[in-house]
């Protein structure tokens, strides 16, 4: 893998017009995931969406420097800061939302279907009232909902099979599609974490397939290829109807369901999962201190099976 996918990098996709929103990509190496701020460019208003929380799996500590790289992001181009976005709770890092409400005033909000993970969640570690998504963010988005980024309209999709709980904003001719499609190269994501099923994902994706062709899908992660150099992360529909390895037309959802089951058999759990959900599903808040003032977190024991090579 090239040096470039070793570093943060920071790429502008700008407006198209009327109704199209800024925005900013910002790749954060270590877990292969793209952070975005998403702005009004007549108001200056934005949105910030999937911001990582960096988290080390080997001492257990937290840093906020990819969360201060966006919000350096929203001082350089003036920007307000209206909403904190997250699409799920994620498995592979540590959400800053919490963060950066408290350095934004900006409410946090999810997916509503978050209260069913938490649900799942909190009888996999045994903690049965450890999580409450109404306490814990501002706002939980229903199928379909709209609200606004300064003068432009988002509008919420329920984009279950990754998670069964997440959502896509569509801003515009922007699309934040988060853990559903990788870059066309790559094909799609993963289906096979608790909750999580690829009988939904194949709907969901060709739910998102059927937005007018020329707007910008921006995912989750990339983890690149032996061929490219460089991360990449925004593709429009259109070229994901053409190019994506898995999903491109033609593609017939029982090939792409015997791949992608054979592919998720493979695949260990994410370093960062076991600790990310108990941090994710407080809305980005470590669990209350105990009586030493630190924090700790529980950790299921012979819960999840290592994946057997062939």
């Amino acid at each position: 893998m090239s040096d470039s996918f070793k570093q943060p990098i920071v790429r502008f996709s700008p407006s198209r017009g009327p109704e199209s929103p800024d925005v900013w990509g910002v790749y954060e190496p270590d877990t292969g995931s793209v952070q975005y701020v998403c702005a009004d460019p007549a108001s200056k208003r934005a949105g910030l969406i999937d911001v990582v929380w960096n988290f080390d799996p080997q001492s257990y500590s937290t840093s906020s420097a990819s969360a201060d790289q966006i919000l350096d992001i929203v001082r350089e181009k003036n920007l307000s800061v209206e909403w904190v976005l997250d699409t799920h709770p994620h498995a592979d890092h540590l959400m800053a939302s919490d963060y950066l409400k408290q350095r934004t005033g900006a409410p946090t909000a999810i997916g509503e279907k978050v209260r069913e993970i938490a649900g799942l969640w909190s009888r996999i570690y045994h903690l049965p009232h450890a999580f409450d998504p109404d306490r814990d963010f501002d706002r939980l988005f229903s199928e379909g909902e709209t609200f606004s980024i300064g003068d432009l309209e988002a509008r919420v999709l329920l984009s279950p099979g990754h998670t069964l709980g997440s959502i896509t904003f569509v801003v515009g001719d922007a699309a934040f599609v988060h853990d559903t499609l990788m870059y066309p190269d790559v094909g799609t994501s993963r289906a096979d974490f608790p909750g999580g099923d690829a009988e939904q994902l194949w709907e969901t994706i060709q739910t998102l397939l059927q937005l007018p062709a020329q707007t910008r899908l921006f995912i989750g992660h990339d983890y690149g290829t032996s061929e490219r150099q460089e991360p990449q992360w925004e593709a429009t529909v259109s070229e994901h109807k053409s190019h994506n390895v898995h999903v491109k037309d033609g593609t017939k959802r029982e090939d792409w369901l015997e791949l992608r089951r054979a592919r998720d058999a493979t695949l260990p759990l994410p370093d960062r999962m076991l600790a990310a959900l108990q941090v994710n599903l407080r809305g980005g808040r470590l669990p209350e201190p105990e009586a030493d003032g630190r924090h700790y977190l529980k950790l299921p024991v012979n819960h999840f099976s290592t994946p057997q090579a062939d």
